[in-house]
């Protein structure tokens, strides 16, 4: 039987704790995790909401990293975040674990052992899979799986070095396995909306097969377990080679707006009907997210007017279509093309936002100004920039949209150009946190955003 801690936070560092044998190493491995959201806050402290064996030499944590707090015009960001850990435990680390080692634990119940990453370990992740074959319990998880799914034992696993906000294990390229790493209490929408679209008969979306959660401290998704596209290439890949080609991508792009109707229209239908959007509140959120962005990033301040105007004029312009479900974080590596078909994975949305905020009814032209901000994005990869090439496949994606949707995104221009400068907000806000080399993409739109009609 799995053995199962619960430790409340204020004891878990107690001499006898987790944290006696974890907390410094934690403390130091954490904030160099590409998925570790407070790398702009010093982790003040950390503490234990639940630890289970969830088999020999493998612990399941979560932990809550405090931060100092920091106010900002937007609004203060949450005192802290609650991550997701798999944690090895070992006498003597192999060499192939040299990469995951996040140290040796010195004093506490752990003293002596080699602590690693345990996704990094083909041993942890063939038992995880096991886990995920036979639903059952371990403590406060729970690992379910879809009753007419047949998942084979014995693949071999491989953890994927892109980075990303999660973690992910593919096993033998017919099941791709999504460790979520910042846990937010609620149904993760990556497991939620896939189903729901499965159930509508949606094939634009692999349907989930299996999936873990957990009871403790609060009802939470941890994984999700889903088909493998072994021969898909994601829609970012291609539009890198397309311009290392000369080619133009429209043809692609065209398709791929198509399949994002029909990916829209399925949602549509399969959750409840939202109202009409509410343009005025909306502005108001994204001028709130302006502020706070402006004040994190000062090269944003003097388009701040400009930027405001686009917000400003979405108040004033038609509803547009009705809010509804939606990806929330669309883009061109959120999309897979396999054969001659478009699929569209990962609907977990934007991260940083509250999960309620991510459930919520949104305007569709959300999605449509993610994947148009994507092609500047790749278009700007390659110098000397290509703008035509960037343009093209923006038309040619709505042209595909409209084809499908009924209604063209070109024709709400002032509701596109509001959601394509959150977007390119949001992005400079990213890029100025994680990828410092890239701010000048973003930074490019703002400019060209900020000028009315831009």
């Amino acid at each position: 039987m799995p053995k199962t801690i619960t430790p409340r936070p204020r004891t878990a560092a107690g001499p006898d704790g987790p944290l006696a044998s974890l907390g410094g190493l934690l403390r130091d491995w954490l904030p160099r995790q590409r998925w570790f959201a407070g790398k702009d806050r010093p982790v003040t402290d950390l503490s234990v909401l639940s630890v289970t064996e969830l088999f020999p030499g493998c612990l399941h944590l979560l932990v809550h990293a405090s931060h100092v707090p920091v106010p900002t015009p937007g609004g203060t960001p949450p005192p802290g975040d609650c991550y997701q850990l798999l944690l090895g435990l070992r006498r003597h680390l192999a060499p192939r674990l040299e990469r995951a080692f996040i140290g040796r634990a010195v004093d506490g119940p752990l003293a002596g052992l080699a602590v690693y990453d345990a996704l990094h370990d083909p041993r942890s992740a063939h038992l995880l899979l096991e886990r995920l074959r036979q639903p059952g319990t371990a403590g406060p998880l729970r690992f379910e799986r879809d009753p007419a799914a047949r998942v084979p034992g014995g693949l071999p696993p491989r953890l994927l070095d892109a980075e990303q906000s999660n973690s992910s294990i593919v096993y033998g390229d017919a099941y791709i396995l999504k460790v979520f790493r910042r846990i937010q209490p609620g149904v993760n929408p990556d497991l939620e909306v896939p189903a729901a679209l499965t159930a509508q008969g949606c094939t634009r979306v692999p349907a989930p097969v299996a999936w873990f959660t957990t009871t403790a401290p609060r009802p939470a998704t941890l994984g999700v377990l889903q088909p493998f596209l072994p021969d898909a290439t994601d829609g970012w890949t291609l539009a890198l080679r397309a311009l290392a080609a000369g080619d133009h991508f429209t043809v692609e792009s065209r398709a791929l707006g198509r399949a994002m109707a029909e990916v829209h229209l399925a949602l549509a239908e399969a959750f409840p009907p939202a109202g009409p959007g509410e343009n005025g509140r909306t502005a108001d959120a994204m001028c709130a997210r302006l502020d706070a962005a402006a004040h994190a990033v000062p090269g944003l301040l003097p388009y701040v007017p400009g930027l405001r105007a686009a917000f400003r004029a979405l108040a004033t312009c038609d509803t547009g279509p009705p809010a509804q479900r939606i990806h929330g974080d669309l883009h061109l590596g959120q999309v897979l093309r396999a054969g001659r078909d478009w699929f569209v994975i990962d609907f977990e949305g934007e991260p940083s936002r509250p999960l309620a905020e991510r459930r919520a009814p949104q305007s569709p032209v959300r999605d449509v100004a993610g994947m148009l901000r994507s092609f500047d994005y790749a278009a700007r990869q390659r110098r000397p920039w290509r703008p035509e090439w960037a343009r093209r496949c923006r038309e040619a994606f709505c042209a595909g949209y409209a084809a499908r949707a009924g209604w063209d995104p070109r024709k709400k221009h002032a509701l596109l150009r509001a959601h394509e400068t959150d977007r390119a907000v949001y992005e400079v806000l990213y890029e100025a946190r994680h990828r410092p080399d890239w701010l000048p993409v973003p930074m490019a739109a703002i400019k060209r955003l900020a000028v009315w009609g831009g």
